[in-house]
């Protein structure tokens, strides 16, 4: 299929836009914990009309983001500025069917990727379980799925083609622009807006998935010897109850065919993802939110009903959920065999302040990675997320299980809220002057910068 033929076949996929359709210079992002208006707006068809509204801006001290999705839980993406989109900047560019690297541009939201890559057979080797961010964004922000050996998406980068504030556009990778490449997979937006994302894939694989739920404490000892064992491990936990939710996943030879596995059926997706994921627990925190007191029976009733399941799917299909109750979050990369002694201290706290939490805590893992602001850079990483619901106070909760995370020696997810200042940032990532300093000289002006830029980067 011709590159023209992608292109076209990508528009025609469902529409991604975070702009709503009434006040087209009003946004807020998917929680709807952070909005903004913006001076101006766009949404750019061309690199030249990037390039061009880049310039246009800076000429007039205009400062400019480019937002996807709007799945940041903060003010990453907010400006009062120019805002730019890239909903009609999508599709496949370019797939060296050499190296397996697949070039798309920067709007191309993460759903539509399987589609796109399925007439090369090929797949991406991991992804996390929302699909719905731009390309761009995620890789901006570091956005990971679970594996320990496996990383999150920007490490799975190999070239990125970027407008900067001069206006000038640069093609980066390891050879070419090696430094910008180097920071510019998790550059969260400071660097210049990207425009294309070179990245690895593999060929297509089907996965063996095994959920259901295990008492907790059995989870948590055998935690790091699961996540070294198996393909991909994960579990959730709602606080209260005594048992975990755990997601075990194996990738399957081709032509294997796993005993007693069945292919995942679409009704089986609809009751698991629709009804018991969104429905059923959209229900349950709402009851929650209204009756706090009731919040620890609903949780132990809530895991005492996860049932058994196996099954098998194309490795997509399993990665990602859907979600359709809002909420906020909070995730911290901390070192991979504290998890367990970290996590047990998270429980401590909530059951001392006597809280009355309905979402569930996430643990994952990924493998260690050389992308400088990786929250897995250097090191193997466990991930912990704590959620609230949209309906609920979250500061409280977050505050103070972000001071347990900051004593492990946790990073802060990029995209997720936190409370981490420069200082802070400066002392869990070794390199972090060496990206302020490469900003300084592509942006000296700060035509990208923002509020959550002045704080994280100082």
């Amino acid at each position: 299929m011709s590159d023209e033929a992608q292109s076209k076949r990508a528009g025609k996929q469902r529409p991604a836009t975070a702009l709503p359709k009434r006040f087209a210079n009003q946004w807020r992002n998917w929680s709807g914990g952070v909005s903004e208006r913006a001076q101006l707006t766009a949404g750019p068809t061309s690199e030249t009309a990037a390039r061009s509204l880049v310039i246009g801006a800076a000429g007039s001290g205009l400062k400019v983001k480019t937002v996807g999705a709007g799945h940041s839980f903060n003010d990453i993406a907010a400006t009062e500025g120019l805002r730019l989109h890239l909903d009609d900047y999508r599709g496949l560019v370019s797939v060296n069917s050499d190296t397996l690297v697949a070039t798309f541009r920067g709007g191309t939201r993460l759903h539509e990727i399987p589609e796109l890559l399925k007439p090369h057979g090929l797949a991406l080797a991991n992804q996390g379980d929302i699909d719905q961010q731009a390309i761009a964004g995620a890789i901006s922000t570091g956005t990971h799925g679970t594996g320990l050996g496996f990383t999150g998406l920007s490490a799975m980068v190999k070239s990125l083609r970027m407008v900067l504030a001069s206006g000038e556009v640069v093609y980066c990778d390891e050879r070419m622009h090696p430094q910008l490449f180097e920071f510019g997979r998790v550059g969260l937006g400071a660097l210049g807006i990207i425009l294309e994302v070179g990245i690895q894939c593999v060929p297509a694989f089907r996965i063996e998935a095994t959920e259901g739920a295990e008492p907790v404490d059995a989870v948590l000892e055998s935690f790091v010897e699961r996540s070294r064992s198996n393909d991909h491990f994960e579990f959730f936990w709602f606080p209260h109850a005594d048992r975990a939710f755990v997601k075990t996943n194996r990738h399957l030879a081709d032509g294997e065919e796993p005993e007693g596995a069945l292919p995942l059926s679409a009704m089986s997706k609809f009751v698991d993802g629709e009804v018991v994921q969104n429905w059923g627990h959209g229900l349950a925190v709402s009851l929650g939110a209204m009756a706090p007191g009731l919040v620890p029976r609903v949780n132990q009733l809530s895991s005492g009903l996860m049932g058994q399941r196996r099954y098998v799917a194309p490795a997509h299909e399993v990665f990602v959920s859907s979600r359709r109750v809002r909420f906020n979050e909070m995730e911290y990369a901390v070192p991979f065999e504290d998890a367990p002694e970290v996590f047990a201290e998270i429980r401590r706290v909530i059951d001392a302040h006597d809280w009355r939490i309905s979402f569930p805590i996430e643990v994952r893992s990924a493998a260690a990675d050389d992308v400088p602001l990786s929250t897995a850079y250097g090191r193997e990483t466990a991930y912990i997320a704590v959620h609230r619901f949209v309906r609920e106070p979250h500061l409280e909760y977050f505050g103070t299980i972000e001071e347990v995370l900051q004593a492990a020696d946790g990073r802060p997810h990029w995209g997720k809220l936190h409370s981490a200042r420069a200082a802070q940032l400066r002392e869990v990532y070794p390199r972090f002057d060496e990206f302020v300093a490469l900003r300084d000289e592509v942006d000296p002006d700060r035509v990208f910068g923002n509020a959550y830029l002045d704080r994280v980067l100082g």
